[in-house]
């Protein structure tokens, strides 16, 4: 009899340092994650600008080639300008 007194006394001890110790710890601890998460590393962020560049270099080319190929025809839909592009730099 004793025994299961000290077993269900040991279970409502683990059942409440559950739920207000390890519980609110889970839970804060994937949301510091989470936030942490939502930054860009450094090798992010270069890896972006390398992007970036390269799809300007390629743009760039494209519309070369355009001129190059089709000299007389006006195009066939207005290239969006700079500025509503949506560039950064």
């Amino acid at each position: 009899m004793q025994a299961e007194a000290v077993m269900g006394m040991g279970l409502g001890l683990v059942a409440i340092v559950s739920l207000f110790v390890v519980l609110p710890w889970m839970i804060l601890h994937y949301i510091s994650k989470n936030r942490s998460s939502k930054n860009l590393t450094e090798d992010d962020e270069r890896m972006l600008e390398d992007l970036w560049r390269s799809a300007r270099t390629m743009e760039r080319r494209i519309e070369t080639l355009e001129r190059l190929v089709e000299p007389d025809a006006a195009p066939a839909r207005p290239r969006p300008t700079h500025s509503t592009r949506g560039d950064i730099n």
